[in-house]
């Protein structure tokens, strides 16, 4: 199993990857041994990774920084870095390299402070890997002063550092940093191939795998947790309804409020048990007694975690929000397809007797204005606006078509 394998559909980035992963196999054992690399050139210092939702940005940014990483004996003989199965991709796989450092955030935005930190940590050479590897799996929620303090690490690098930004699209990224990325974009992998990764990887059954894949077309996490996890399905059942529910203003309003509640309710349980472990963490590093009374000039840190931890939840409660939007898109994507017998496959097979009385009771144009209407509310949920009257200007929209 190679570093490359669960790159799903992406047979361009992956020949490109592996070419670069060669190149920069060459110039470190060229300097290694005191000489000159001829492909010292061909070695780029910062990446940067697009694509939709479920692209697999980060997973292809993981599996060229283990490439990067490779310490395969094979590579003396002619063998592509990232065998998947030394110490060097092993580790960078999972996170525990101590030259590859992942950057995700939980939060609504990555500040200035994270960034300057990182930054200094570009400086350094690589402690025992081949390179020194920074991926920032978010590079598109970097706020404006910490996209210009990442942006004088990119212009200047150190010798043995590389940057895997990722990103939904070129315009999520500053001009001045992506101007000195290697561009790469990555496709929405086919509907088989994660189907079959659902089956190969994880052990689904290839009749729920398949359903999962179309589901959600193509998007492979989503795919994998419809398909293993029933809360996610009950999820998404009760938000392919409510272009049912919306007859009067009333049910307009109910449907709006029943999708917030569910939005809460998963941000609830996700920060259920996070949140008390931090908190427990945190107490106990800070010295609190048997009691659980903190410690004098302690409660400035325990502030500050609380504001964290509010600012996950938010996020999380976005998250969910838009993943409902996202299959409420999906829905009249189905209907827009039946109306135009477009013969195009249907990717909520599962509701089809659903689809096709929307279909029979509204025309093409009337479902391209409700996908638009979709469209605007998670515009809006971008801009701050209250998610409740966002969602409730939504479904009223839905129903008036």
């Amino acid at each position: 199993m190679t570093v490359w394998d669960d790159l799903v559909g992406q047979e361009r980035v992956q020949t490109q990857l592996s070419a670069a992963a060669r190149d920069a196999d060459a110039l470190v054992t060229a300097v290694a041994d005191g000489e000159q690399s001829p492909d010292a050139s061909k070695m780029t210092h910062a990446w940067l990774f697009t694509g939709p939702p479920g692209s697999g940005r980060a997973t292809a940014a993981r599996a060229f920084a283990a490439a990067l990483q490779c310490v395969s004996p094979d590579r003396a003989l002619g063998g592509i870095p990232g065998c998947g199965f030394c110490d060097g991709c092993h580790t960078a796989l999972i996170g525990t390299h101590a030259d590859v450092q992942i950057i995700r955030t939980d939060l609504l935005s990555i500040g200035v402070k994270e960034t300057r930190d990182l930054v200094r940590r570009a400086q350094l050479s690589p402690a025992v890997g081949r390179w020194q590897v920074i991926i920032m799996e978010d590079a598109d929620r970097l706020t404006e002063g910490a996209g210009n303090v990442l942006l004088k690490a990119v212009e200047e690098p150190a010798p043995r550092t590389v940057w895997l930004l990722c990103a939904p699209s070129l315009e999520d990224v500053l001009p001045t940093i992506r101007s000195r990325c290697r561009h790469l974009t990555l496709r929405t992998p086919p509907v088989a191939a994660v189907a079959d990764v659902l089956i190969r990887r994880d052990g689904i059954e290839p009749e729920a795998a398949a359903a999962a894949a179309r589901a959600t077309q193509g998007h492979i996490d989503r795919a994998r947790r419809l398909a293993t996890d029933e809360r996610a399905r009950a999820r998404r059942a009760t938000v392919l309804k409510l272009p049912l529910r919306i007859d009067d203003i009333g049910g307009c309003l109910k449907a709006a409020q029943e999708l917030i509640d569910a939005a809460a309710e998963d941000s609830r349980q996700a920060a259920e048990e996070t949140d008390v472990k931090e908190t427990e963490e945190l107490k106990a590093a800070l010295g609190a007694s048997q009691g659980g009374r903190m410690p004098r000039g302690t409660a400035g840190a325990m502030k500050e975690l609380e504001d964290r931890q509010k600012r996950r939840k938010t996020r999380t409660q976005r998250d969910s929000l838009d993943l409902a939007l996202s299959d409420l898109t999906g829905f009249y994507r189905d209907v827009l397809a039946i109306q135009l017998g477009s013969g195009i496959a249907i990717a909520n097979e599962d509701v089809r007797d659903a689809l096709d009385r929307i279909a029979r009771s509204s025309t093409p144009e009337l479902t391209l204005r409700r996908i638009e209407a979709v469209v605007a509310c998670r515009e809006v949920l971008e801009a701050n606006v209250a998610p409740l009257l966002a969602v409730e200007a939504m479904t009223v929209a839905l129903r008036a078509g």
